[in-house]
């Protein structure tokens, strides 16, 4: 596939239902159809979204998904609920708060120490990392997970504190021996600037059209959201979604990475690019490898 042919090193997909915008809904459904159509990349989940199962059901899913793709396979694990309040209803959702337990059972679970076997028993053990907010820092370091930070935690002023402390409270465990700190954003690549900018318009419209909505809608072309009223509230939600993106010539996302990266300290970029225009995706994502390589 594309990503493994450009060369990235992971493609990591999310959890999402009744999305009509985002196809992934079964996380480890897809994977498995992503594993079957490539060979050397690494393939997971950003992330399973843990109050919404049971553990031992997440780790004989990826127990299975790394017996069919030997070595390749990473579990990021996130505690979002559903969007709206009906699909919470749905997911079975309740008021109950069991997401650390559920955690630590499922780690259990895949190295073999809970009091039942999760099959297939593979080698290597899936590794996991954890998707945070809120302090899900201070629980990846209390069991040795490495962590993924994204959205607003990333942005806010306290960044280089929450990791310092990850950092210094990290435990080693069967999972990673040392912390390992993972931010993911969007990126968008072009030529110039001003066209980066517009390549970004759909996600940032459809994320703030879905705050009046509360659904997440397929991501339209430039030229039909230009040609839709903006109210002013509209407006000022899109405009600063486009100010927070990192959009724009090759120059200008480097020199936004350079600044996150010596910000965060960040071991690694998870990069997601979301536009229209597939052609247009397709030529950021072989930019921004050229221009991280």
């Amino acid at each position: 596939m594309h990503a493994e042919q450009a060369g990235y090193e992971r493609f990591w997909v999310a959890e999402h239902h009744a999305v009509p915008g985002i196809a992934s809904g079964s996380p480890a459904v897809l994977l498995a159809a992503i594993g079957a159509a490539t060979s050397t990349i690494r393939i997971g989940s950003g992330g399973v979204m843990l109050p919404n199962h049971q553990p031992l059901v997440v780790a004989e899913q990826f127990a299975m998904l790394q017996a069919l793709n030997p070595g390749r396979v990473d579990l990021g694990i996130g505690r979002s609920l559903g969007f709206t309040a009906p699909v919470r209803e749905a997911l079975r959702q309740t008021d109950a708060d069991t997401y650390e337990d559920d955690l630590r059972e499922l780690l259990h679970l895949l190295t073999g120490t809970a009091a039942v076997t999760a099959h297939p028993v593979v080698e290597p053990v899936v590794p996991v990392s954890l998707l945070a907010t809120g302090r899900g820092t201070q629980v990846a370091a209390q069991l040795g997970l490495p962590v993924v930070i994204g959205g607003p935690v990333l942005w806010g002023v306290e960044i280089g504190r929450v990791l310092a402390e990850y950092r210094r409270d990290f435990r080693p465990s069967d999972h990673a021996h040392e912390p390992h700190v993972t931010v993911s954003l969007d990126v968008t690549v072009a030529a110039d600037d001003a066209t980066a900018r517009e390549l970004a318009l759909p996600e940032v419209w459809a994320m703030a059209r879905s705050r009046q909505t509360g659904e997440f809608p397929p991501l339209e072309s430039v030229a039909a959201i230009r040609s839709q009223p903006w109210n002013d509230q509209l407006r000022r939600r899109v405009e600063k979604g486009l100010d927070q993106a990192v959009a724009g010539s090759p120059t200008t996302v480097r020199a936004a990475l350079d600044e996150l990266e010596g910000r965060t300290g960040a071991d690694e970029l998870m990069a997601s690019t979301s536009t229209h225009d597939r052609d247009a995706l397709l030529e950021s994502d072989r930019l921004l490898r050229d221009l991280v390589a």
